[in-house]
């Protein structure tokens, strides 16, 4: 899957997470994964089916809503940031001072070598960044400079202020999949102005040496000969070698010095800094570009989209026609026969017509430590725990009781299901309800589990079932 398929994708995705409207219905949805699955067939690929049907909606969603096609736009790659700052940054390194103040040049002391410094610590920063990044996530982010330029290539894809919630989903979730692309792209900017800055700083100094006669020395308060002798020999000795401008002995180097005379033509000492720098900046930077540049066309060609994920899962499901094995697991809870027909439909609705679905013995209070799981969860792809609303979610109990069940998932998916039709028979629709759920919220989000509402006597089965499928899309599930 390409850069503009994965695109599509994503707001394909961040559509399929908002409830139903005439924009984009339980019906679209069903019809963009069964159209893909036809064209593609049995024998698709995973991507190819998944980037078939986000073209296939996409067509059906532009014509209702405006907003799509500039979605798209807005987080689009502009290319002329590729050539608009390095060029930015060739202009400034020609306008700055290269050589030094008036027409002599410091040896000990000229813009190019703290050019060359500036460029050696970045060299480090990066590699430590590198070596860092592979034990700690959090180094692998982009730096303050690259932030900037990334909110720069986006000016028009900042988080959409009226585009609703699909519109603010797809931005987070985009600038998540594509953090490694932009930070190619980024990298390969930065590189490439770099190179440039230094290539507009030599331009300028053999531009200025036509109109005015430069003489180099040098002068110190601390170093004698002998140690500017080892300096310059040290860092120019690579561009002597490969010049075969020779450098000067120790007397040579004495008699440079400014108070011991007026210095001498500085046009070989130029050339030998001109080449250090391209070797020192130029050359390393243009081939950081490169690779940088090879890693986005090849991120862009095959981009990294999560298709493990759960959301993709379920619409591959249907293509491959894989059974779901849905394992309910009851917590002081007692099923009546309506409502576990209710259970199945909203597992079968959000999950295929081959999902499987059984419904365990319900433990009682307390009971949380005396059962064995491994039994229940057997074979299941998905296991469920669920709950009463009419309970106060208690950490060593109902937590306890939670805690088992992640552990007995291990890479099964794990979801919490509280049920609300005896608070709603006891209570009503009142603002208790709301406070209840905010309870089990946020004893849910403290175990990292995704947590659905739901009314097992009288459901309401579509909006469960988007609940459900946007649980089980979630990183707790």
């Amino acid at each position: 899957m390409n850069e503009a398929a994965a695109r599509r994708t994503v707001l394909v995705r961040a559509f399929d997470q908002e409830p139903a409207s005439d924009v984009w219905s339980d019906e679209d949805r069903a019809w963009a994964t069964q159209a893909a699955a036809k064209v593609e067939g049995e024998g698709a690929t995973d991507d190819a089916f998944i980037a078939r049907r986000a073209s296939l909606a996409l067509e059906r969603l532009a014509a209702r809503e405006k907003r799509v096609p500039r979605l798209l736009a807005s987080v689009s790659w502009p290319a002329w940031i590729g050539w608009l700052i390095p060029l930015l940054a060739f202009a400034a390194g020609a306008a700055a001072d290269s050589i030094g103040a008036g027409q002599r040049v410091n040896l000990l002391a000229p813009p190019l070598l703290a050019l060359m410094v500036w460029n050696v610590f970045i060299y480090l920063a990066i590699l430590v960044r590198g070596t860092w990044g592979l034990v700690d996530a959090r180094a692998r982010g982009l730096g303050p400079i690259a932030r900037l330029l990334a909110r720069l290539a986006h000016v028009t894809g900042a988080a959409p202020r009226r585009g609703g919630k699909a519109a603010a989903e797809f931005f987070r979730e985009w600038m998540q999949v594509s953090a490694g692309l932009t930070a190619a792209r980024i990298g390969r900017v930065l590189h490439a102005s770099a190179a440039a800055f230094a290539l507009g700083a030599l331009a300028a100094l053999y531009v200025r040496g036509i109109a005015f006669e430069y003489r180099a020395g040098w002068e110190s308060t601390f170093l004698e000969a002998p140690a500017v002798h080892a300096l310059l020999d040290t860092v120019l000795g690579p561009a002597s070698a490969l010049t075969g401008i020779a450098l000067p002995d120790l007397d040579g180097y004495a008699r440079l010095r400014f108070s011991a005379g007026g210095g001498v033509i500085a046009a070989p000492w130029l050339h030998l800094y001109a080449v250090t720098v391209g070797l020192v900046v130029v050359l390393p930077r243009l081939l950081l570009a490169l690779g940088d540049r090879w890693l986005e066309k090849r991120r862009t060609a095959r981009f990294p989209l999560p298709l493990e994920a759960p959301y993709y899962r379920a619409l591959i499901r249907v293509l491959r026609e894989e059974p779901v094995i849905a394992r309910v697991v009851p917590y002081s809870v007692q099923l009546s026969p309506q409502a576990t027909l209710n259970l199945s439909s909203l597992f079968t609705q959000a999950l295929g017509a081959r999902t499987t679905i059984s419904v365990a013995a319900a433990t009682a209070f307390g009971a949380e430590d005396d059962i064995d799981l491994q039994p229940i969860v057997g074979d299941a792809t998905l296991l469920a725990g669920l709950f009463a609303l009419t309970a106060t979610p208690e950490a060593d109990n109902h937590g306890a009781f939670v805690d088992r069940l992640r552990a007995a998932t291990q890479a099964h998916q794990l979801v919490v299901l509280v049920d609300e039709s005896a608070f709603r028979r006891q209570f009503g629709a009142t603002p208790r309800l709301d406070e209840r759920r905010a309870l089990w919220r946020d004893f849910a989000a403290e175990r990292g589990a995704a947590v659905v509402f739901i009314d097992l006597e009288q459901p309401d089965l579509p909006a469960a079932r988007r609940s459900l499928q946007a649980a089980l899309a979630s990183p707790a599930a």
